[in-house]
């Protein structure tokens, strides 16, 4: 499967094209002129089900969390290759049947208080490798250029199809940052 980028609401086959496939790494590349905007940035991952709807609030992947309740889900706490700010772990194998979404988001935390956006943001980018192997299989464009006072962003989700796994970049922006990530994904607070 060659890497070149895919635009937002470009789809991908994982499974269905490398049948050996087991696990990935999700990278996240967000890079700023700003430090304190980068040093603020939290990438988080929502294991949802078939209607994209968290499980429970264990099953956010982030900095205080980092692994899901099943382990099939984890947040490196160092990236394994460079370039990336975050990598999320995903033994495809072990992801529990009630898992069909496995969705790759980003945010500014306290950014509403600091007149802090997404839009300060030179690249935002979102790649899959192979667990095996670290070979790149998929990325995305940049997705930077098109935000402006977002503070929270949906990037990419993986998900079930039948028996396969594909990988779709979303990059939807939100206003209300994870506030408002959490609340379409069925989480109030």
């Amino acid at each position: 499967m060659a890497a070149r980028p895919m635009p937002r609401g470009g789809n991908a086959n994982l499974t269905r094209e490398i049948p050996h496939l087991t696990g990935v790494v999700v990278g996240v590349a967000l890079a700023s002129p700003e430090t304190v905007l980068v040093d603020n940035l939290v990438v988080a991952t929502l294991l949802c089900d078939d209607a994209t709807q968290l499980l429970s609030r264990e099953h956010v992947v982030f900095f205080n969390q980092l692994t899901s309740p099943d382990l099939s889900v984890a947040q490196l706490e160092k990236a394994r290759s460079s370039g990336d700010l975050e990598q999320i772990e995903v033994d495809l194998r072990d992801v529990p049947p009630e898992v069909s979404r496995i969705v790759v988001v980003a945010y500014i935390n306290e950014g509403l208080g600091h007149r802090r956006s997404l839009g300060q943001l030179r690249e935002a980018r979102v790649r899959v490798l192979d667990l095996a192997g670290d070979d790149e299989l998929v990325v995305s464009e940049n997705l930077a250029p098109a935000l402006s006072t977002e503070t929270g962003l949906v990037l990419a989700e993986l998900y079930r199809n039948g028996p396969h796994w594909k990988f779709k970049v979303v990059g939807q922006g939100y206003a209300d940052g994870i506030a408002g990530i959490l609340r379409d994904h069925g989480l109030r607070s």
